[in-house]
């Protein structure tokens, strides 16, 4: 009867631990390729404000964390850099920088979802019609399916 009782915990352990695997790969496998280096180049001339995601923010770590340079137009916002992959990723502009889970949701109010981000080798992201992109300061990208930061950056 032990016997039985370990066999079932550690499968259930196994299929447990298989789903979770699965949760966090199945967004690496099916993302879209990233913009070209000439895509993300050609946002550089006509950016408004450039900003920067910090790979060691606060509220950033290990497997939630983004770097590089944030470029915001009138019309798009472009990423030149790397996000840890990971599912249902948003990105947002806020009136101001805050830099983990909590200063996030203290704000997510007035901030103004832009898109989703889909890929994770830089992004380019069209913003919506009618958003003032002079109107917010910071960009983040924001787990929505976790509720979990993963990285902003102040561009103005």
């Amino acid at each position: 009867m032990l016997r039985i009782v370990i066999l079932i915990a550690t499968h259930a352990a196994a299929l447990g631990l298989g789903f979770l695997i699965g949760i966090y790969a199945l967004p690496i496998l099916t993302a879209p390729k990233g913009p070209d280096a000439a895509m993300l180049e050609a946002t550089a001339t006509g950016a408004l404000y450039k900003g920067r995601f910090e790979r060691n923010l606060k509220g950033s770590d290990f497997v939630h964390w983004g770097e590089g340079e944030v470029r915001v137009l009138p019309d798009k916002i472009a990423h030149a850099g790397r996000l840890a992959p990971g599912p249902d990723y948003k990105l947002y502009l806020t009136p101001e920088f805050v830099d983990t889970k909590e200063g996030f949701l203290a704000i997510k109010d007035k901030a103004r979802r832009i898109g989703d981000v889909k890929t994770f080798d830089g992004f380019i992201v069209d913003v919506p019609a009618g958003v003032d992109v002079s109107a917010y300061t910071t960009a983040i990208v924001w787990c929505e399916a976790f509720s979990q930061f993963i990285t902003a950056a102040k561009y103005r």
